[in-house]
């Protein structure tokens, strides 16, 4: 992923990077398992779900999380296909890691989407997915609409349990320019951006999920998994709230008014990653 950046890594500074951040608590891990629980309940939930806004019916692309695959954001493709998005997966199998061929294949799907519709494309990215979202964004702004991610840890990659969860599976390819590439990881795009994260995610720190709050950006909090935020039934209301937004437009999150937490969003104002 290092080519979408063209070389500015090598012009931010050290100060540019957070302090580093603990990945969560081991005792969270166990609660990754109500993913198939919030995969049950947008499943009940879905006749209530399509009811949310549709949309202008611009792309939306959506990329997957470390060692996930499409097949892992096919419920999130097909609520924003129901609401009348052009939804796309990744097309290129499970993520393994970032590469200079995984970096060229998505800048060829972005490309190929954009002239495909004539429209700006908006990109959802879940966890490492939402890292590779934001390059993609930075690298490209003219042909990115807004990005959102999910549970993506771009503050500081290293503050996860991916290493210890998956230590004997992870295939993930570091690049030689890595550490200078984190350092801009959590600088401000020039287009809307929204990070959806939770305080109970036991894969990576919340901390690290969070953005600082500017006129483009924002932070929604969800009672969530981090291996179900991708298909739990407030974070596609969530979404399907953002895409909504018009071009040139965007408002900031406004939380439902009859609804409260945890069965309803809520938005993040606290500076920083305290």
């Amino acid at each position: 992923m290092a080519s979408l950046d063209n070389g500015v890594a090598g012009r931010v500074s050290s100060d540019a990077m957070s302090e580093p951040i603990a990945p969560p608590g081991r005792h969270l891990l166990f609660l990754e398992g109500r993913a198939l629980l919030e995969l049950a309940a947008t499943l009940s939930a879905y006749p209530f779900l399509r009811r949310a806004p549709r949309g202008d019916g611009h792309p939306v692309l959506v990329l997957p999380g470390f060692m996930a695959s499409d097949f892992s954001t096919r419920a999130l493709r097909r609520f924003l296909g129901d609401l009348g998005y052009a939804a796309h997966g990744w097309e290129v199998g499970r993520n393994l890691g970032p590469s200079p061929e995984l970096a060229a294949h998505m800048v060829e799907l972005l490309q190929r989407i954009r002239g495909r519709y004539g429209r700006r494309v908006s990109l959802v990215g879940w966890s490492l997915g939402g890292i590779y979202a934001r390059e993609l964004a930075r690298r490209f702004p003219d042909d990115v609409r807004q990005v959102i991610t999910l549970a993506s840890p771009f503050r500081d990659v290293e503050a996860t349990n991916v290493p210890r969860f998956l230590r004997d599976v992870a295939r993930r390819r570091p690049l030689p320019d890595e550490a200078d590439y984190r350092r801009i990881l959590h600088a401000p795009l020039p287009m809307p951006t929204t990070a959806i994260y939770s305080r109970s995610d036991g894969i990576a720190a919340w901390q690290s999920c969070r953005l600082d709050e500017g006129p483009l950006s924002e932070n929604i909090e969800v009672a969530s998994s981090h291996l179900g935020i991708g298909h739990h039934p407030v974070a596609l209301l969530t979404i399907a709230d953002r895409l909504t937004q018009p071009e040139g437009a965007w408002k900031r999150f406004t939380p439902p008014a009859r609804w409260r937490w945890p069965f309803a969003p809520r938005l993040d104002t606290e500076p920083g990653t305290s």
